[in-house]
């Protein structure tokens, strides 16, 4: 039995899905599916059931997975106890705002475990950093870019909202919709001109930050708001999402670092933001 493919089997418990297990271990969908089918095999039993929106453990998926978090616990402890000590390397990384807080834990941990004894520091894109994850439309002058994540963007409606009888929401329905407003948020930007040109107004009830604490305020009902369409919010049973007729948001995020030298330390983060990449089909 490989490890590898107890990690995969790690990811799609954990995230309920075979996409989003793709984007955590950033690989593509058939080598989690295939490392899936193979465990399954050598078992003898499936570990899954299969449906349109995901996967659901089985009785057997729920015995194995605490094992396999001890093994692959268990393996990451040992490699950590003869690795030789290195010096602390400093890294300052800058995080933009609204990256949401299951996929950059997870880009993260990945970041520190390949690093070589990293001393992280996080701190806003605005402030002196070695690199950015940021959305290409901020790229500064002298910064190269490697693109993470595509981000499409979505309307996200309260559980029963009359909106959601639609298939997609046309512009003019914002008219007087009570909306919660993120900034600064580059998507939320393109939606304000496009109804500055269009001359119509939502009402604003609340303007945050983070989209988890905006999904919230969406579920209980105190508006709409305009969301990435990553698949555990359209997962949500209390949200409804929606695509807007004729708009197309979206941005791209990735790493923004010294177009003319890199340092050393960044490359296991430059690495996996490319394999991030390709699992999403833009390589």
């Amino acid at each position: 039995m490989d490890v590898r493919s107890l990690r995969y089997f790690i990811a799609a418990y954990e995230c309920g899905s075979i996409s989003a297990a793709s984007r955590r271990c950033h690989v593509a969908q058939p080598s989690i599916s295939t490392a899936l089918v193979q465990l399954e095999e050598r078992l003898g039993t499936p570990l899954f059931e299969r449906h349109r929106r995901g996967i659901t453990p089985t009785e057997e998926g729920h015995r194995l997975y605490p094992l396999a978090r001890r093994v692959s616990e268990g393996l990451s402890a040992i490699t950590r106890l003869f690795r030789t000590p290195a010096p602390p390397t400093p890294v300052r990384l800058g995080l933009m705002r609204s990256l949401g807080a299951n996929r950059m834990t997870s880009l993260l941990k990945e970041f520190i475990g390949q690093g070589d004894n990293l001393a992280l520091t996080l701190v806003n894109p605005e402030e002196r950093c070695d690199a950015r994850i940021i959305g290409e439309q901020d790229l500064s002058p002298g910064e190269a870019f490697q693109p993470i994540w595509h981000d499409n963007y979505c309307l996200a409606l309260p559980s029963g909202h009359p909106l959601g009888l639609k298939s997609t929401v046309a512009l003019v329905d914002l008219e007087g919709l009570p909306f919660i407003w993120r900034q600064p948020c580059a998507a939320m930007e393109q939606l304000a001109t496009a109804l500055n040109a269009a001359g119509l107004r939502c009402q604003v009830r609340a303007r945050l930050r983070t989209i988890e604490y905006t999904l919230g305020l969406v579920a209980a009902g105190v508006g709409a708001s305009l969301v990435p369409a990553w698949p555990d919010i359209l997962d949500r049973p209390d949200v409804q999402c929606r695509s807007l007729e004729g708009l197309d948001i979206h941005q791209t995020i990735g790493v923004a670092y010294p177009a003319r030298q890199a340092m050393p330390a960044l490359a296991p983060l430059l690495q996996l933001g490319s394999e991030a990449w390709a699992a999403e089909g833009y390589a």
